[in-house]
């Protein structure tokens, strides 16, 4: 396994695998046992990754969630797993009322949200300090300073370690940084953003996201990582839910002239190195010039092991070159 470093304040910065492992339908839809030996094979490779949320799954049940961290508070209370494991976890998406979403009822990014949300995440997972913790989606209703000076008082009390984003505004993770760093705060330092090889039209509704613009990482994102080398981009869905080998499973606004041209350039490099197009996608992540850690969620040990195999693929210069430059 290889390791790099998240945050920058020497109490809280974490060495993590470059590979994070999504958790996010451990303990609904992947059962308990399935849950449990993909989470020991992943730290038995090394990794020390682990990402959830509070609002994990409540789709599957109509729920509100916290099954995933349910399972990972008895899978860490069973194995004994101590600090070494970075467990990252989200608040803000939860609905507030079961058969309803965090489209139409989110609990949102208040302060008391942000303390009430954060210590049912700590009870559930069994820990006295959550690694990292995420602002999941945006909230208009309350004002940014009230986020930012939410989040930091959890960090000052020690119940929270690094703070991230997810999903929101570039110009509104800027203006909450830029709050924080004014009042000598932390601010968020890990951003996670869906993100992959290919790339989605952003002039059309998206995957996740109404707007078609906020979910992905997008040119103004990435180009404000080179601008703040400190920050790190932990991506999810870099695998498109299966996608590279499945084209059925394609979001539609991945559907654009574009996209032809990269699945090929993906195919040749494939074959060019014996692996798999999923792992040519992890590898390309891994090694380019931006810090960014694919999160990939898994329903076996036996795609576990295929997106393990691609921490130690390493692509040529030309490879990159053609991958990067194929549109």
């Amino acid at each position: 396994m290889r390791y790099r470093t998240i945050g920058t304040a020497p109490d809280n910065r974490r060495e993590v695998s470059v590979l994070a492992l999504g958790a996010m339908l451990f303990g609904s839809r992947t059962d308990e046992e399935t849950s449990f030996a993909v989470l020991d094979r992943y730290v038995e490779a090394g990794g020390n990754f682990i990402d959830t949320s509070d609002n994990y799954a409540f789709w599957e049940d109509g729920g509100q969630g916290g099954q995933s961290e349910q399972l990972l508070g008895r899978w860490r209370r069973s194995r004994g797993i101590g600090d070494e494991i970075v467990i990252a976890t989200k608040l803000g998406a939860r609905p507030l009322a079961p058969g309803t979403s965090y489209v139409d009822n989110p609990e949102g990014l208040s302060a008391k949200v942000i303390r009430e949300s954060a210590e049912r995440s700590r009870e559930r997972l069994g820990v006295a300090k959550l690694d990292l913790l995420y602002a999941h989606i945006e909230d208009h209703r309350v004002p940014l300073r009230e986020t930012v000076e939410g989040f930091a008082e959890l960090v000052a009390e020690g119940t929270v370690g690094l703070l991230g984003v997810s999903n929101h505004a570039v110009w509104r993770v800027e203006r909450a940084r830029a709050i924080a760093a004014a009042a000598g705060l932390p601010g968020y330092e890990v951003l996670q953003y869906a993100h992959s090889h290919l790339r989605p039209r952003t002039d059309v509704p998206g995957d996740l996201f109404p707007d078609g613009s906020l979910g992905h990482a997008g040119p103004d994102l990435l180009g404000y990582l080179r601008a703040e080398p400190d920050l790190t981009l932990v991506a999810y869905s870099p695998l498109l839910k299966g996608a590279y080998v499945r084209p059925d499973r394609l979001p539609s606004d991945f559907d654009h002239p574009g996209t032809p041209a990269r699945l090929t350039a993906l195919r040749d490099v494939a074959r060019e190195t014996g692996a798999t197009v999923n792992q040519v996608v992890l590898a390309w992540q891994i090694g380019g010039e931006l810090p960014v850690v694919p999160l990939v969620g898994m329903s076996s040990v036996a795609q576990l092991e295929e997106n393990l195999a691609a921490v130690d693929l390493e692509l040529t210069q030309e490879q990159r070159a053609r991958l990067d430059g194929a549109h």
